[in-house]
């Protein structure tokens, strides 16, 4: 469980590194481009990763992973008229957003992917440096605009940055609650989960993550896309 916790810590710790491109000034075409190649490594590893350990085919599998997509699109649509519709949103103005919209919504997003991370390594033994590298990347933008948009909605440099740290340890916790939802409740199928998680994840890319992706960072997107999905599809294949 401690090496679950630790693996979603790091995943989840390119919110800091986000946070730290941030203060640089990044541009808002970078970021949309490296957000772009993050969605498609997140596409590869639904694909090759998710999907496939869950052997969706059965109507059980199915479900969840409608289901998965459904509730993220409700609890989305929650936050959103809570304030925190542009979370995601690279060149924010003050008074966008709420800040604990935003931060909910973050935290909305991380913890499916956490959760797959821990009950991966607890039914492989090991953990998916495939999916573990798309969500990290995939994090990466999600930390810069998010303390954008923290900043703009009027959080202190300083607050901004003990919110990132807090949801890395939310998400690392919620990776070891994967982990030991798999060890501790044996008639727990973790196929069900990823299945869910899947679809989640899925719709969070299509409802923010490439559409500011294109705004920003123009057609070249599509090409950094493409380039994210091969080399997840590598790590997947021969790591």
């Amino acid at each position: 469980m401690i090496s679950a916790f630790l693996w979603g810590g790091l995943a989840a710790s390119s919110l800091l590194f986000g946070y730290l491109l941030a203060e640089r000034g990044l541009s808002n075409r970078t970021i949309g481009l490296i957000m772009g190649f993050g969605a498609g490594a997140l596409i590869s590893a639904i694909a090759y990763e998710l999907v496939p350990e869950s052997a969706i085919g059965g109507w059980e599998m199915a479900v969840a992973f409608v289901l998965g997509a459904a509730v993220f699109f409700s609890v989305d649509w929650l936050v959103d008229h809570m304030g925190g519709a542009h979370r995601k949103k690279i060149a924010s103005k003050k008074d966008e957003g709420s800040g604990a919209a935003i931060f909910i919504g973050t935290l909305l997003d991380a913890i499916p992917e956490s959760l797959v991370l821990g009950i991966g390594l607890a039914m492989g033994g090991s953990i998916s440096v495939a999916f573990l590298a798309a969500v990290f990347v995939s994090n990466l933008p999600e930390g810069v605009a998010g303390t954008v948009n923290l900043v703009a909605a009027g959080h202190s440099r300083s607050n901004t940055l003990w919110m990132w740290l807090s949801l890395v340890l939310v998400s690392a916790a919620s990776a070891a609650l994967g982990y030991a939802l798999i060890q501790w409740i044996p008639t727990t199928d973790g196929r069900l989960v990823q299945a869910f998680a899947a679809g989640g994840v899925l719709t969070m890319l299509a409802d923010a993550m490439m559409p500011q992706a294109f705004e920003h960072g123009g057609k070249l997107v599509g090409l950094l896309t493409v380039l994210g999905f091969a080399a997840a599809a590598a790590l997947s294949i021969f790591g």
